[in-house]
């Protein structure tokens, strides 16, 4: 049994095939997946996705891409949007200085933000960082000795040192389909270091899809490749990795009321 615990069902690329989307993934063994935020403006989108398919639950946020685009979005109306029954998590929020899409100071705004709402209502929040580990582990610590709040760095793509950094402050981290690349030996070096109890797996379909689908448009049942790597560089089976990380997934995830 594996779960996707990122997903964007609500991308053309899936969208436009939803029901063999998730036939295949039923196939492929997987019995769950979080459509994940890109844009709070869209979120009844997510909740409408959320509403029809059991196995799905869908999450409020503002990618660090459009965080230029939602600064009016405030605390309070993430917390009350969170506060519907198939959200199970804020974000994705973070920082993205691969692309700088949006100014950095927007975009550490808009990580801030929900932050304070993953404090406030306990549900995770769900972190891209992307080519800014040191800013990132910053403000995660900053924050932190604020309050603690329940996060998970997802498509993990960082080094050791942020790893660390986020295992220490209770963060889980969340690999995908990059583990499976030629040149990604690092991260799989982090994927065999991190404790049992503190990952998951995920496909961020439509993207990054796994070998042997590389350059293909990636879909939760493709989390099936990265499991079974993220297997082989833990030196474990399949079903014991499945296991784990939906245990982690009910745990982290906790209003999905799996645990």
């Amino acid at each position: 049994m594996l779960i996707d615990s990122h997903c964007h069902l609500d991308f053309e690329a899936l969208s436009s095939d939803l029901n063999g989307v998730l036939a295949r993934a039923e196939a492929a063994g997987v019995t769950g997946m979080v459509t994940i935020s890109t844009r709070v403006e869209n979120f009844s989108t997510y909740t409408d996705l959320a509403e029809r398919f059991p196995n799905v639950w869908c999450s409020v946020g503002t990618h660090p891409h459009n965080a230029h685009e939602e600064l009016h979005i405030t605390v309070d109306e993430l917390v009350r949007l969170s506060a519907h029954p198939r959200c199970v998590a804020i974000g994705e929020a973070g920082l993205d200085y691969f692309y700088d899409n949006a100014p950095r100071e927007a975009q550490a705004t808009g990580l801030r933000r929900h932050i304070a709402a993953a404090r406030i209502t306990g549900l995770p929040l769900v972190i891209h960082s992307r080519k800014a580990d040191d800013d990132m582990a910053a403000i995660l610590e900053e924050e932190s000795a604020i309050g603690g709040f329940p996060f998970v760095l997802h498509c993990f793509t960082a080094g050791f040192d942020l790893a660390r950094r986020a295992l220490a402050l209770g963060g889980y981290i969340s690999f995908s389909g990059i583990i499976t690349f030629k040149n990604a030996e690092e991260i799989r070096e982090v994927a065999a270091f991190v404790p049992a109890d503190r990952y998951l797996v995920e496909t961020d379909a439509p993207y990054l899809a796994p070998i042997p689908h590389r350059g293909a448009s990636n879909e939760p049942s493709f989390v099936r490749h990265t499991a079974e790597k993220l297997a082989e560089v833990r030196g474990i089976s399949l079903e014991q990795l499945g296991a784990e990380t939906t245990a982690n997934f009910a745990r982290l995830f906790s209003k999905t009321g799996l645990a």
